[in-house]
């Protein structure tokens, strides 16, 4: 590291040192509470802030600002004005004022709105988030700020998901303050571990399909994948490794907590885990973190890919969320302590984290939908589409024993001995990990494992804030009623384990006789795709939840399920339209050419000497013309399921036809030319191959 890192970090950010430095003591303890108590921010505090804000911004090389957002393009937003004002000597001065900071004006017209914008209605307001501290980018200040319509619509994803932390906050001080403790607020944490892919820049540029969808439509398997297990934790390569120590440094310079980086499953493929941030700082450093990651990687001749599922064959990209319940004291709400047993507070969280699950599957399952993620989830790559809980052996048995009123035989630590003195001896851990499931409790938090590497964390953690922010209310409503707390306390937590038990699953989430059992015996859902699952943001209990808690209105559910429908189908739209512009100018061409150079050479030979039999030449020309014919048939049959896509009126019945026929019809074209590729000369094929692109960087 060319940089001192405790010098560096946050250098970037105007964070509580910085706040602490540059403002009075009356200003700075005013926007603490604010930040830490969500108090409302006077005009004068603002303008001060501002003032000391844009000092510190042009000290540190920026010369413009921007109200950065997060609209539902699923990528951040920004509009920079220069902080010159005229002065009246012909000069400019530096100016920024508290209302320049608190409010600003984009253009809400051309971002995805579901109807609630006409082309014609296009202010917008963006309004500054003091939770998520300012930052320096490309000589720009930063303001993190939420994003809203004229008539006051959230527009963006950083709105719900503050108003879901707030409703989380109210019911979890409920029920702490029934166990004695009064807390000025609880919070959410996140960290998000994230996967990513690294290729030559030059090779990708050469592939239409990642320039235009960030995955590879086409290509053939080479003779080496993954099958080895070598790429994982393997050494991490000099050009890869000089690409991870310039993405810290910039991240640290940012105030981001990156702090764990290794080589993934698949080859090209890798990982970095920050530490736990607020959820809300955690969304936005994410979305920084994935702009950076592509920023570093062309500096270093590279493209990193963010899409779930680049290449066919190797594992895709998922991101992990490992979420928290927090006090402002420090206090993890999800801890079990050395005694889970006996931790009622624990257990009572615990359950509310479980119902959430099980009454909530279908929003969690949602949340993470996309067309790039309906390539990942269900393969031995990722946790199937079906939602389920692993607890791990201790937590089920303790339970367990709530459930039959049976008392429970802790288990004793087991020492680990590993046959040779000089090794450390040290206790195993109380639960085994399972990748196999969506939602597993790892120690002190769960980890939510189906996100795709190129989601927004915004999205599925707004459901489940706002799914336990549910079950903690009707825990509250019922306890604060109670003559008797214990006895009420027990009943509860008992009653709750008996409920949702179906939702709890230790084994193999990868196996047939699990999604055998999920759907027919336990009666939980199997959402496979985004058709499948988003129209179920519209079900009357989950509107009604989430509207009860203020954290959509009716008018934005409806919208968020019309864009991320429409995003879907568009997606899957642009992805078909790429196959056959490259079928068309490219692979059939090509194949024509090898055809042509095999009959040429075949007609050659044989003129020579009748005795020649040519048998490769013949019996692959006769192979290859059949699949030109395949292909042509099959590109024929997409572009005709393509075009059906205009004459819905619908999206929910669009993208069950994008479901349906055109991926399909796109799979079956896949197949056709994949084989193709296989018996082409490799001078004739028209794009780098699988090889070339997995293996460029090393």
């Amino acid at each position: 590291m060319k940089q001192n890192v405790p010098e560096i970090f946050g250098s970037l950010v105007f964070d509580d040192r910085v706040m602490r430095a540059r403002l009075s003591d009356k200003i700075y303890h005013s926007l603490r509470k604010t930040i830490d108590e969500n108090a409302d921010l006077e005009e004068d505090i603002a303008d001060a802030v501002a003032s000391e804000m844009r000092d510190w911004a042009v000290e540190n090389g920026a010369t413009h600002f921007t109200h950065w957002f997060q609209p539902l393009t699923g990528v951040t937003a920004e509009k920079h004005d220069s902080f010159i004002t005229p002065s009246p000597d012909g000069g400019v001065i530096m100016e920024f004022s508290g209302k320049e900071l608190i409010k600003g004006e984009p253009d809400a017209s051309s971002f995805p709105s579901g109807g609630l914008r006409a082309t014609f209605e296009a202010r917008g307001y963006t309004a500054w988030d003091p939770t998520s501290y300012a930052f320096i980018k490309d000589h720009t200040l930063c303001i993190p700020t939420a994003f809203c319509s004229y008539a006051g619509d959230a527009l963006d994803k950083k709105t719900p998901l503050l108003r879901s932390m707030q409703a989380l906050n109210i019911q979890a001080k409920r029920i702490l303050k029934l166990f004695g403790k009064d807390v000025k607020n609880v919070r959410t944490s996140v960290g998000p571990e994230q996967e990513y892919f690294l290729i030559d820049k030059d090779v990708f540029e050469k592939r239409p399909d990642l320039v235009y969808t960030g995955r590879t439509l086409f290509g053939a398997m080479p003779p080496k994948g993954q099958e080895l297990d070598d790429h994982y934790f393997g050494v991490i390569k000099p050009r890869v490794t000089a690409f991870m120590e310039e993405l810290n440094e910039e991240l640290w310079k940012l105030g981001i907590l990156a702090k764990t980086e290794h080589n993934e499953v698949a080859p090209a493929q890798h990982e970095l885990a920050p530490i736990y941030s607020t959820t809300n700082v955690a969304t936005d450093n994410n979305q920084l973190t994935m702009e950076i990651m592509q920023k570093v990687a062309r500096r270093h001749g590279m493209v990193c890919l963010l899409h779930e599922k680049p290449f066919a064959g190797v594992n895709g990209s998922g991101k992990h969320n490992n979420w928290s319940m927090a006090t402002d004291a420090g206090t993890n709400l999800l801890a079990p302590g050395d005694t889970p047993h006996e931790n009622a507070q624990f257990l009572l969280f615990l359950c509310a984290v479980i119902q959430a699950v099980d009454d909530y599957q279908d929003l969690l399952r949602l949340s993470v939908a996309t067309a790039g993620n309906d390539h990942r989830l269900g393969a031995n790559e990722a946790p199937p589409a079906i939602i389920s809980v692993f607890l791990g052996d201790e937590l089920t048995a303790i339970l367990e024993a709530i459930k039959n009123d049976a008392p429970y035989e802790g288990r004793e630590k087991v020492v680990m001995k590993l046959g040779v003195d000089s090794l450390p001896k040290f206790s195993r851990d109380a639960t085994d990990r399972n990748r196999t499931s969506p939602f597993a409790f790892t120690g002190n938090k769960f980890e939510f494992r189906s996100l795709g590497s190129s989601n927004s964390i915004a999205c599925c953690n707004i459901m489940l804030n706002a799914a336990v922010a549910e079950s903690l209310k009707q825990y509250a409503d019922r306890l604060e009623k109670a003559s008797d707390f214990e006895s009420a306390l027990h009943d509860l937590i008992k009653e709750t384990i008996t409920a949702h038990e179906r939702i709890l699953f230790n084994g193999n989430g990868y196996g047939e006789e699990w999604v055998e059992e999920a759907t027919k015996v336990r009666g939980l859902s199997n959402l496979k795709t985004t058709a499948d699952a988003m129209p179920h943001l519209l079900d009357k209990k989950n509107m009604d939840m989430l509207m009860a808690h203020k954290v959509f209105t009716e008018t934005e559910l409806h919208s968020r399920c019309e864009i991320m429908l429409e995003n879907y189908c568009k997606t899957v739209n642009i992805e078909g339209h790429t196959m056959v512009d490259m079928v068309r100018k490219n692979y059939l061409p090509a194949i024509e050419g090898y055809l042509y150079s095999l009959a040429k050479a075949t007609h050659l030979m044989k003129s020579v000497s009748s005795r020649v039999k040519c048998n490769y030449e013949i019996s692959t020309m006769e192979r290859l013309s059949e699949l030109t014919d395949d292909i042509l048939s099959c590109v024929e049959d997409l572009e005709g399921a393509l075009a059906d896509l205009k004459k819905y009126d619908s999206v929910i019945r669009t993208s069950e036809a994008v479901r349906d026929d055109v991926l399909p019809k796109m799979e079956a074209l896949r197949k056709h030319v994949d084989e193709a590729e296989m018996l082409t000369s490799e001078e004739c094929w028209p794009f780098p191959s699988y090889g070339k692109l997995l293996f460029s960087v090393y």
